[in-house]
């Protein structure tokens, strides 16, 4: 699944639109749980919107290409969407189970409607026997399909909504921050759930939206940090976790509390000022009037995505991780040129004896 230069933008009663997703592009491949994390209001509910194929009408998407495999769609009519698309292609789980539900029907009225709006032919009966047959093999109660929302926890809640989500075997889930309402057991629990529908190939790949870095961390195969609309980085969660490049991720795992016993006593730092007014974002890389390492050239032109150099994957978007690059590519040459004329220098002018006089 890819999404290539998607802007959407929300529009306003001044005229000036609220440029929440610009310039995003993006590629989950199979098998990968992609997490997308950074402040609120960044853009990663919009996004998560647009990925689903569930973006409200005020959302005036501006352009951008979405597809999957040899499919593709233009993401600015999103009237003209195939309807196998929706549910079967891409699913999304929402980040509060609760607005999902009709308070007044039983969980397998829910599963029922989820099935039938793409198999029409397909009976009540079999249906609910599908739902059941699939909270069975997740280990799940299949008792749940009896109950109303209100009768079942939050995390119970999350799970059911996950599993009816994914009936149709979509190829991605798109899960906007579903852990933001639930305890620290309930979300472990709904980890474990959706690497459950990973591995039985029930979905193939996850694009999982939250502010919870650590989470992330013990999740996501790569991480891409959102800031004003943007991506900045994106990397293996080892890389973004243990070796950060951009300065906005750098602040942002700094100012994230965790209960890794090798941070956990490092000092918290906030991230000085506020997050920009996307009506009016600042010229160059939206980051600079924050950053304490900004330069001149960062307050004028867009950042260059410079290629991570040891891992040859992800980037950064940044004028000062292109410095520091340049930088080090020098230095390297350097030393391999001081190297290259000091083994001259050495170099011995005997010449090398024959191969079969080497034993003599």
């Amino acid at each position: 699944m890819w999404v290539s230069d998607l802007r959407a933008y929300y529009g306003t009663r001044s005229g000036d639109d609220v440029k929440a997703v610009d310039g995003v592009s993006l590629e989950v491949r199979p098998g990968e749980v992609v997490g997308i994390a950074g402040e609120s209001g960044c853009g990663k509910s919009t996004l998560a919107s647009v990925l689903s194929l569930t973006a409200s009408s005020s959302l005036k998407i501006k352009g951008g290409e979405f597809g999957f495999d040899d499919r593709t769609i233009e993401l600015n009519n999103l009237s003209k969407v195939p309807r196998d698309w929706r549910g079967k292609m891409v699913a999304l789980l929402p980040q509060r189970a609760m607005n999902s539900l009709n308070p007044t029907g039983r969980i397998r009225d829910f599963a029922y409607d989820v099935i039938n709006a793409h198999e029409p032919k397909i009976s009540r009966r079999d249906a609910i026997a599908r739902a059941r047959e699939r909270l069975e093999s997740l280990s799940l109660p299949a008792r749940v399909l009896d109950s109303y929302p209100h009768q079942l926890s939050g995390g119970m809640r999350q799970r059911t909504v996950a599993v009816i989500s994914t009936l149709l075997n979509p190829t991605v889930l798109i899960a906007d921050e579903p852990s933001s309402a639930l305890d620290v057991s309930s979300q472990k629990a709904l980890v474990e759930l959706l690497k459950q529908l990973m591995a039985q190939g029930y979905i193939t790949r996850i694009v999982f939206i939250t502010h919870d870095l650590p989470l992330l961390g013990n999740l996501a195969d790569r991480i891409a940090i959102m800031y004003a609309g943007k991506i900045v980085e994106i990397g293996s969660t080892r890389q973004i976790v243990d070796r950060p490049e951009h300065p906005y991720t750098k602040s942002l795992i700094a100012s994230a509390l965790d209960p890794d016993p090798a941070i956990r006593l490092h000092r918290i730092e906030g991230i000085p000022g506020a997050p920009p007014d996307l009506r009016d974002p600042p010229p160059g890389c939206r980051f600079h009037p924050r950053c304490k390492y900004a330069m001149d050239i960062c307050t004028r032109e867009e950042p260059p995505h410079v290629k991570n150099l040891t891992t040859g994957d992800g980037y950064a978007a940044c004028w000062w991780v292109q410095r520091n690059n340049d930088h080090a590519s020098a230095g390297i040459a350097a030393v391999n040129a001081g190297i290259e004329g000091v083994t001259s220098e050495r170099r011995p002018t005997i010449p090398l004896r024959p191969a079969q006089a080497v034993g003599d």
